[in-house]
């Protein structure tokens, strides 16, 4: 019993590189040369010590790595949140976009506060990662100053433009006109919009309404301001009560402009609860090209506004950074595309 108690117990301590060595009798040079994943090393001796590593649960030093070499071979992504599912597959594409350049991801949450964001721009944790993606949600564009930070880092999304620092995002404003466009095309003229954000001009709901506006105003269609559904988070339940406000005022529309998939899905399931048959009496257009929309009934036409390119531009560009942190801060847009599904009718 004794015996086996202290078997488990050397897993579960924290292990060195000292002990990996003495378990796989090999010297602590050898275990840093597998760890490095250096090439002159016999395949023996190279199981050897991964099983050593795997019996004790040794887990690198990152800092002592970055001190020696300079680099730790790990990126952080910060995010305001999983649980919307737009930053759920973005993380998934940057996690592989970085796996295929041999990189590790650290994946902090920020709520989408603007203490917590500028807290995790300075925390001493940035020290364990060669550089951050960073995706701000409490920041906006009067904070520019404060995103110019000493080490690299690569801007997502739409709260900040024209900073200190490399810049990675979509094309919001002609995707979203694009959008309106395609319902226009299709003969709708009442397109009502669900996800605004009352006064945002600089942001994703601001940049998507515009392109709106202007599609209307290119179409010769007057702005109603009646039929623009204000929520202020974007998930599925707030598509859900601002299509239900639209309801309840009596106003008339043909078609609904969601300013992103999971605000158009809740949007979907109160009209088709009312009665509402999509596309025949409402067609609707999504943003984001999520997963769940191509399997919803109707399937969501959606704005695809290249997230797997951002993804891989991000992760390249943060590289690029690494390397040269002397050159001048770039602004780079994905390509969008429209993706055309149930939820309009297929012939336009």
């Amino acid at each position: 019993m004794i015996a086996n108690f202290q078997r488990c117990s050397i897993a579960t301590m924290a292990s060195t590189l000292h002990d990996v060595a003495r378990l796989a009798d090999v010297s602590i040079k050898t275990v840093s040369n597998v760890i490095n994943d250096f090439p002159h090393v016999r395949p023996a001796t190279r199981e050897k010590v991964q099983a050593a590593i795997a019996t004790l649960g040794y887990q690198p030093n990152l800092s002592a790595r970055s001190l020696r070499s300079g680099r730790t071979g790990v990126i952080t992504l910060a995010l305001p949140e999983l649980s919307l599912s737009y930053f759920a597959e973005l993380a998934d594409s940057v996690l592989e976009a970085a796996a295929a350049r041999g990189l590790k991801v650290l994946i902090e949450l920020t709520g989408g506060d603007r203490e917590r964001e500028l807290e995790m721009l300075h925390s001493p944790q940035r020290k364990l990662s060669d550089g951050l993606l960073f995706s701000p949600l409490g920041l906006g564009q009067d904070d520019i100053g404060l995103v110019k930070v000493a080490y690299p880092m690569v801007l997502l999304g739409e709260r900040i433009f024209g900073g200190p620092a490399d810049h990675v995002t979509m094309q919001n404003v002609e995707a979203g006109r694009a959008a309106t466009a395609y319902l226009i095309a299709q003969g709708r003229t009442r397109i009502a919009v669900v996800g605004a954000h009352k006064g945002e001009v600089i942001g994703s709901a601001g940049l998507r309404l515009k392109g709106y506006v202007e599609a209307l105003e290119a179409a010769g269609i007057p702005l109603d301001e009646s039929i623009i559904g204000y929520t202020d988070l974007w998930h599925r339940s707030n598509g859900a009560t601002s299509m239900r406000a639209l309801l309840a005022s009596g106003a008339k529309f043909d078609a609904v402009f969601g300013l992103n998939d999971t605000l158009a899905l809740g949007a979907m399931r109160v009209m088709q609860e009312a009665g509402i048959v999509i596309p025949t009496d409402v067609a609707v257009v999504g943003f984001d090209n999520l997963d769940e929309g191509a399997y919803s009934l109707p399937s969501l036409t959606t704005i695809d506004p290249g997230r797997e390119q951002i993804a891989n531009t991000a992760v390249e560009t943060l590289l690029t950074r690494i390397a040269d942190g002397s050159i001048a801060a770039r602004e780079i847009m994905a390509d969008f595309s429209i993706v055309a599904r149930e939820s309009t009718p297929l012939s336009a």
